[in-house]
């Protein structure tokens, strides 16, 4: 399914009014209402959204009850694509019209981290307020009783209009469909990044993912294409083999079939003493653990899930020494301005393949099956169409 980019007119300068995907409390369904969207600020971006889609992440953060980025009432939702409907002062990068990616992940592309090969770090704002823009702290959306409501990730793509900071803003090839671009946003990039760019996986190199959802297949996907050997898949949910087999996954673990054995254990002896390479794709202190205790000397553990309770991890100096590393990555590494646009031309060129990740498709009044379906383990990723 594919949407042409349909844009307002006489918009620019005024507030928007429109439906949005309100959630007013942790865990609880979302409410489609009426928002009014303020014009862009200085170095902001007024976007159409065209289509979005539900990651983990959105679930994750959905649930969570406390701490500082629990915020109610609040607008969800990181993964889209859409179009510029309009641009605040000292914008010249992308203008009306321009097809684009909202990522939740800034990139100045001037301070020292983000012109640093390093990483992808970017120090350019001093972020204090994760649920509003990230300059001024303030939100670009009321309810219909004037009240503020709260943004998500800098992004807050289930709205049909939302307001991002030109340092978020990815302007991409018009020829890319919607849904497939949408994918680039987070899930996807995250775990070709996490691949290509943080573990550089060697040729016939043997790899073990722990989750097999749309970054752990990404994962996949990005070492089958760098050559790796064997790609071991660790999921709980036994569908998932099938499925991970279309992405690169050679073979699979159920942690519920090991038996008295730890996985790790598991690992070792399919793999005469360990991995190259294992990737933690769901975001638990103890798997983390376990995904170390499954590589080799000489081995890259890259961490790619975020727990977010903050628990140490609990690792040997000596397993250390001996040339083990472990790694952290947000965004698989990626630098969304620059590397974003790269992804997209390989897919354009036929050097990247997305078939298998969009699994449904719901409309925006029908965004609660979306999270029905990822809950049930049914879904990689459901994309959600604003015009249908």
């Amino acid at each position: 399914m594919e949407k042409k980019p349909n844009l307002p007119s006489q918009t620019a300068g005024k507030p928007i009014i429109c439906k949005a995907a309100v959630c007013r409390g942790a865990g609880q369904p979302l409410v489609i209402e009426e928002i009014e969207v303020a014009p862009p600020k200085a170095w902001e971006v007024r976007v159409k959204i065209l289509c979005t889609s539900l990651c983990h992440s959105d679930v994750t953060l959905w649930k969570l009850d406390m701490g500082p980025v629990a915020a109610f009432p609040r607008i969800l939702g990181h993964e889209a694509v859409g179009v510029v409907e309009s641009v605040g002062e000292h914008v010249d990068e992308v203008k009306e019209g321009d097809m684009v990616l909202p990522v939740f992940l800034q990139n100045c592309e001037e301070c020292r981290d983000c012109k640093s090969k390093r990483g992808n770090a970017c120090s350019k704002l001093n972020i204090t307020n994760f649920n509003a823009m990230p300059r001024d702290g303030t939100s670009r959306f009321k309810d219909v009783n004037g009240e503020a409501v709260h943004h998500f990730l800098f992004v807050s793509s289930f709205a049909e209009y939302t307001v991002v900071d030109i340092t978020q803003v990815v302007k991409i090839s018009p020829e890319i469909p919607v849904d497939k671009a949408c994918l680039f946003c987070c899930g996807v990039t995250t775990g070709l990044g996490s691949a290509w760019k943080v573990a550089d996986v060697e040729e016939g190199s043997t790899v073990v993912v722990f989750g097999l959802g749309a970054v752990g297949l990404a994962v996949a996907a990005g070492a089958r294409q760098r050559g790796a050997s064997r790609i071991i898949g660790v999921d709980l949910n036994p569908s998932k083999f099938e499925i991970g087999e279309n992405f690169g996954v050679t073979e699979f673990i159920n942690p519920a079939a090991c038996g008295e054995k730890r996985v790790s254990q598991v690992i070792k002896e399919l793999t005469d003493g360990g991995a190259d390479y294992c990737f933690e794709c769901v975001g638990m202190v103890s798997l983390m653990e376990e995904a170390f205790e499954s590589s080799r000397e000489g081995s890259k553990t890259i961490l790619v899930g975020m727990d977010l309770r903050g628990i140490p991890m609990k690792l040997s100096c000596v397993d250390i020494l001996r040339s083990r590393s472990v790694m952290g990555c947000l965004f698989g590494g990626m630098k969304p301005k620059s590397d974003i646009p790269l992804l997209v031309q390989k897919y354009l060129d036929k050097e990247l393949s997305l078939d298998g990740f969009i699994t449904h498709q719901v409309n925006f009044q029908d965004i609660n099956k979306a999270f029905d379906y990822l809950l049930q383990g049914e879904s990689i990723r459901c994309i959600i169409w604003m015009d249908e």
